[in-house]
């Protein structure tokens, strides 16, 4: 199994051979940047040096990644992807806010077994390097701005007459971060890889969205 752009795992074989380079290209760009940052820190390492480890040139190095930072939060990258892929596949019957937590989880569940090891990396880089920090936050800002954009479209309304469009990709994004970071906290002595970190994770993530009514009530 390969990780394709959206971040799910993708049955290689299954692929004609250019495609299954790209991917193994990709993929082996994505790793040997994570394990050089966190050896030796984001500024540390130029995209010289992360190319020459790789084998691979600049020109290719940008058909995959726009920017260093791109390639240093592909983890996180990857599942915003996923995540705007679900919920623009979703039929929604019932409370929007629900139909993006449905979205959200269902994209969790099709990361690729590695995805967490790859996540929690990511995010203990981000944390010590300002220009990521920046970085992961416009790329989460653009990932709630593509769902109002989807949620306008859908119910043919624009956000900026219903608020209720935008505070929807607050809550659903807000959900996110509060159980993801939960989550990154706990795991930090944790012995538990694969599906048991999945589904602490994904547990937290419930956590955080089923608190969203008694949040606010909450008085003095």
């Amino acid at each position: 199994m390969c990780v394709g752009a959206s971040g799910a795992a993708v049955d290689a074989g299954r692929l004609p051979l250019r495609e299954r380079k790209k991917l193994r290209t990709r993929q082996a760009l994505v790793d040997t940047a994570l394990e050089l940052f966190t050896a030796r820190e984001f500024d540390g390492v130029t995209l010289d040096e992360l190319v020459d480890s790789v084998e691979v040139s600049k020109r290719t190095f940008f058909r995959y990644f726009a920017s260093k930072e791109d390639v240093a939060i592909a983890a996180e990258a990857q599942l915003w992807q996923a995540y705007l892929d679900e919920f623009a596949r979703a039929e929604p019957d019932g409370p929007f806010l629900t139909a993006l937590r449905t979205a959200l989880i269902s994209a969790l569940e099709g990361m690729d077994a590695d995805w967490e090891r790859r996540f929690i990396a990511t995010r203990r880089l981000i944390g010590r390097t300002p220009a990521l920090r920046d970085h992961s936050t416009l790329t989460s800002f653009k990932t709630q701005e593509l769902l109002v954009s989807e949620l306008e479209t859908t119910l043919g309304v624009d956000s900026r007459d219903d608020v209720r469009l935008r505070l929807l990709g607050e809550l659903a994004l807000g959900a996110w971060r509060c159980g993801a970071k939960n989550w990154v906290r706990a795991e930090r002595h944790s012995t538990r890889r694969g599906t048991g970190a999945r589904a602490s994770l994904i547990q937290r993530v419930e956590e955080a969205f089923d608190a969203i009514p008694a949040s606010l009530t909450l008085c003095a």
